[in-house]
């Protein structure tokens, strides 16, 4: 009886009690709610958490925030476990492009009145992609190829012609063994000149794709052009084709002497400041800003001026400048650059070149990089103006001459992914994997913006983590992911036995892979893209433009597809 007695008090007062607790829980849930709404939104990962936890913060006090870290940027590089100038491995890794013994000589396979003229498109790299991909062409189809005709029209309006940018006598002679190459088409029997049928090829046209579409027409016509020739060849080819198109790039495109010695004589000047150089291509005209739909903080002035350019492309929809950032579409500042480079160790003693046009907001924008680097310089700087007369009228000569002096940098920085980009980055795989810092914009972009809530320290070892995998070290990409011109993996080839005598029994090679003294770095290539893919006016512009424009991590190239869009005068170069 006094059990229950005892039993019937306690359930009164839990009872009584039932409504503080209830209170009480509601009230904790309440404060957890609020400060998940209120909390920031995590910049770093959990590393980056982790090494902040174990990194001595240095605070300073003033009037208005207590305990705030300093940002405080050091004009060193600081300590790296890694040679900021070089890449690992680099040694054991070059290029090999030579066609096989079973791949027939061009004066074997060339059939007689077939004759192969495109005309290319855009600035002088997307023009570049354009005539490799135009020597494999003329190979599938058994054809001779005409010197091609570089694009005069677009946004450019550059009208150097072939033999003015490169060495057509070079090109000819090269290619000698693997395509027969003219510099016009011969004329017909009774002295007239053959005219050329005038067509276009579709995208990602692969080989099959071009016997089906083009050579009926050539049979019948004797000699075709193609128009508006970029980026009209599968990404995947066969092995043979994909060695045949480094060799055309990296060796038989050779720069006129004129273009070649002043761009060598840049070279020269960088190497007599300073033993190691950086070469930036910075890519932050208004042009490319307008395009890029990006927002940098000038309020109604900027979104007018940008806005003005941006509706010159009808095609592109309405700008969503915060979606555009977040998924790493928008180039880095010249300040955000100069801070990604610091992080990586390079100190205000550098050297940097710039590859530039003119810079939106002029110096007040590069004020921050410059301050960063004080040892900045450019064409203009290097060179007088009557030394630069010969080539400042034309855009893709003075292109050229950026092209070489960022080509034989110890450093290429590029920030965005345009054709000299992916040009640039391929060939430094080719030549010795010199490094080439891509920025991981779409990680990079939540350490810039909660920087000021960061340590110099937290802030620089997540740049450094976000950066792995985008600074040209051998294997970043793997074989056959990226595009071909940016990742000619089918082109370099390992040196198999010297690895194997440093890393002697760390890891287990396969049988194929130990017996093999040189190995190429690369799975079988082989065309897996559909026999008849859509002609490209069929395709959405702006989902071409959305492609083009991602600045992706190396891990999102899943479904790959860098097809340009087809936009007159895109700035991509």
């Amino acid at each position: 009886m006094a059990f229950q007695r005892r039993r019937h008090h306690y359930l009164q007062r839990f009872r009584l009690m039932l409504p503080l607790i209830s209170a009480v829980a509601g009230a904790l849930l309440f404060l957890f709610a609020l400060l998940s709404i209120l909390a920031p939104s995590p910049v770093v990962t959990d590393h980056i958490h982790h090494r902040r936890n174990n990194s001595p913060i240095n605070v300073h006090t003033d009037g208005d925030a207590i305990g705030k870290p300093a940002f405080r940027v050091p004009s060193g590089g600081g300590k790296m476990d890694r040679d900021v100038w070089t890449s690992r491995n680099s040694e054991h890794f070059y290029g090999c492009s030579n066609s096989s013994s079973k791949f027939q000589k061009a004066q074997v396979i060339t059939k007689p009145d077939r004759y192969l003229l495109i005309a290319t498109s855009g600035g002088l790299n997307q023009q570049r992609t354009g005539i490799v991909d135009a020597v494999v062409a003329a190979r599938i189809l058994n054809a001779t190829l005409v010197v091609p005709k570089l694009d005069q029209r677009s946004f450019w309006k550059d009208s150097s012609n072939f033999s003015e940018i490169f060495d057509v006598d070079w090109f000819i002679s090269y290619l000698s063994k693997d395509v027969k190459v003219i510099k016009q088409l011969p004329p017909r029997k009774g002295g007239k000149m053959l005219s050329a049928h005038s067509m276009r090829v579709p995208r990602k046209c692969n080989e099959r794709c071009y016997i089906n579409r083009i050579l009926p027409v050539l049979l019948k016509k004797h000699a075709v052009q193609l128009n508006k020739f970029d980026y009209r060849l599968a990404n995947k080819l066969t092995t043979e084709y994909q060695k045949m198109r480094c060799r055309v790039n990296y060796h038989a495109l050779r720069f006129t002497n004129l273009i070649h010695a002043m761009g060598e004589k840049l070279v020269h000047r960088m190497r007599m400041r300073s033993k190691h150089y950086i070469a930036l291509h910075l890519r932050f005209e208004s042009d490319m800003l307008a395009f890029s739909g990006c927002y940098y903080g000038g309020g109604e002035k900027e979104q007018k001026e940008l806005g003005a350019i941006r509706r010159r492309w009808k095609t592109l929809r309405k700008s969503n400048p915060d979606k555009a950032r977040r998924q790493g579409r928008c180039p880095l500042t010249p300040e955000e650059v100069g801070l990604m480079l610091r992080a990586l160790g390079y100190g205000s003693d550098v050297h940097i070149y710039v590859a530039s046009g003119e810079v939106y907001g002029g110096e007040e924008t590069l004020a921050p990089l410059k301050a960063l680097f004080p040892n900045f310089h450019s064409k203009e700087t290097l060179a007088t103006k009557e030394e630069l007369e010969p080539f400042s009228t034309f855009s893709s000569r003075m292109a050229a001459l950026d092209f070489i002096v960022c080509d034989e940098s110890d450093v290429f920085v590029t920030n965005n992914n345009g054709n000299m980009a992916k040009i640039l980055a391929g060939r430094r795989r080719y030549f010795g994997h010199k490094p080439t810092i891509r920025p991981n914009a779409k990680k990079l972009y939540r350490l810039f913006l909660g920087r000021s809530n960061l340590t110099w320290e937290v802030f620089a070892s997540g740049v450094r983590i976000f950066q792995k995998g985008f600074i040209g070290e051998p294997k970043e990409l793997r074989p056959g992911r990226g595009g071909f011109h940016e990742n000619p993996s089918t082109c370099i080839c390992e040196d198999s036995m010297a690895k194997m005598d440093k890393h002697s029994g760390l890891r287990k090679i396969g049988k194929d892979y130990a017996t093999k003294k040189n190995v190429p770095n690369d799975d079988l290539d082989v065309d897996d893209e559909s026999e008849e893919p859509d002609m490209d006016d069929d395709e959405d512009p702006n989902d071409l433009v959305e492609r083009s424009m991602s600045n992706e991590t190396i891990s999102d190239y899943e479904n790959p597809n860098f097809e340009e869009p087809e936009l007159d005068e895109f700035p991509s170069d």
